[in-house]
């Protein structure tokens, strides 16, 4: 989901490792401080905005894409997932992400606050400022809402064609080796108060102390996430969310193959009324996903929600101009695409970069994504049956490369903030274009490759237990009536 910050400076001759995006929750004061009422309000806010993106925004935005005998399905799989995941999510899901792994701590946390251990109502977490925080069963529910709609997001690149037996069984499998480590990985650090104080005590260290204070500080900066220590900026979600969830889908879609009937008969959407009302509550919703990832009521909250605004916007008009121009008319349905399109490209910057470049990413994501809906899936012959590949991963691909470059200062962009500067006197660090960008590649490369092979095996594994598809005979007659026995409509 969320985080804000990274850390860019040089301490006594040893540069700090850069870090981007995580959760403070291991380094809460003994005594903490009363949370604030109005991040707490807002926060809890922001968790049901996004839940309302997947149910019910999510499920009707891919409901009315579906035909009318596969409606059903949509909203079961969907709700479905979401259940589950609750589930998971406090069994072992939150540990897994948001604690200290020991041996694998750079790729995955460990058991300790399993069936959340240790969490209750006094217990709190960090946010992106010294001394703030937030109860931390507020955060538990927060990222609880990401690890919901993230695999949620998969089931439109195979709709229409796959065994609910076999998505729940996937479900489970994924988020469990795939969703969870790249929260992990993405996300956790040791919080703002940790780095900020070890740095001060390293700084104000006589020459008999600098070793331990350094050797403190060295531990700080080793408690994260892979990609944390990679100098990866995620603000929201866009490799953890969008990358990983869209290149799932499409290694899904191309293992279960395509719909019968795919290319020769009509599967046009049976709603797109429906498909305009889950697309605006996704908007709606969105503004919990990306405000809410700053963790605090404050200016940063909202940048990011007029980010979430003017990208946007930018890309519904892109795509709409962009398809008018390709195909004589434009559509309704192509304008409300490319408008998710651009919330997923901003995703990753709604903190980092400014209104004016969200405007660009916003117009060169609506753009792109069309083409990749269109012109690319026609020639390549995917079945993507919702585009989850070409909006989803294309355009989290480009949110999360673009947020390299517009989190500089000199573009609008509210640069990176220097945790090593003394708590209360936070300081942006320097801004360098080659490594910022490169730490973003090396991001989306790596989940393509992690999210991609491990799916891979995950649907192999998942067909030779249970098998994958439907009969071509369920199939044609729907699956509201071969896998749940109701119908969506009786008339």
């Amino acid at each position: 989901m969320n985080f804000r910050t990274s850390l860019r400076a040089g301490l006594t001759g040893l540069a700090l490792a850069t870090l981007t995006a995580g959760v403070a929750l291991a380094q809460a004061p003994a005594t903490p401080p009363v949370p604030n009422k109005g991040d707490v309000a807002f926060m809890m806010s922001s968790t049901i905005l996004v839940l309302l993106m997947t149910v019910p925004g999510l499920a009707l935005f891919y409901g009315g894409l579906v035909r009318t005998k596969n409606m059903l399905s949509v909203l079961t799989q969907v709700f479905a997932i979401v259940s589950m995941v609750c589930i998971l999510w406090v069994a072992y899901g939150y540990s897994l992400a948001f604690t200290n792994g020991g041996g694998l701590n750079d790729f995955v946390g460990g058991f300790s606050k399993a069936f959340l251990r240790g969490v209750d109502a006094t217990t709190v977490a960090g946010t992106f400022s010294n001394g703030v925080y937030i109860p931390e069963f507020v955060y538990v529910c927060f990222q609880m809402t990401f690890a919901c709609i993230t695999p949620a997001l998969i089931v439109g690149a195979f709709a229409e064609r796959m065994k609910f037996s076999a998505l729940l069984l996937f479900t489970v499998l994924w988020v469990t080796f795939i969703y969870f480590p790249m929260a992990h990985m993405v996300w956790y650090w040791g919080g703002p108060d940790a780095v900020g104080n070890a740095a001060k005590a390293l700084a104000e260290a006589g020459a008999d102390g600098k070793a331990a204070a350094q050797a403190a500080l060295d531990a700080v900066n080793a408690d994260a996430g892979m990609l944390f220590k990679w100098g990866a900026l995620d603000f929201a979600g866009g490799t953890v969310v969008h990358i990983n969830a869209g290149i799932a889908g499409l290694v899904g879609c191309i293992l279960i193959g395509k719909r019968v009937g795919f290319g020769k008969e009509l599967m046009a959407p049976h709603s797109l009324t429906m498909t305009l009302i889950g697309a605006a509550l996704l908007w709606v919703g969105w503004f919990g996903f990306n405000a809410g990832s700053n963790l605090e009521a404050n200016g940063t909250a909202g940048l990011a929600m007029l980010n979430t605004f003017v990208a946007t916007a930018a890309a519904a008009l892109a795509w709409l101009f962009v398809e008018w121009a390709v195909k004589g008319k434009p559509s309704m349905l192509g304008m409300v695409s490319g408008a998710v399109a651009g919330l997923v490209a901003v995703t990753p910057a709604a903190g980092f970069a400014g209104p004016m470049g969200s405007i660009v990413l916003g117009l060169v994501a609506g753009a792109v994504c069309f083409v990749f809906c269109t012109t690319v899936k026609n020639a390549l012959g995917y079945d993507d049956s919702l585009d989850v590949f070409g909006i989803h991963c294309v355009g989290g691909i480009i949110g999360a490369i673009a947020t390299g470059i517009l989190v500089n200062t000199t573009l609008g962009g509210a640069g990176i903030p220097d945790y090593s500067s003394k708590p209360g006197e936070l300081a942006v660090g320097a801004y360098e274009f080659g490594p910022a960008v490169m730490s973003q590649v090396k991001a989306v490369l790596f989940t393509i490759v992690f999210s991609g092979v491990g799916s891979a095996i995950l649907y192999k594994i998942v067909d030779l237990i249970v098998g994958l598809r439907v009969t071509t005979d369920q199939e044609r007659e729907g699956l509201d009536i071969a896998e749940h026995g109701e119908r969506a409509y009786h008339s």
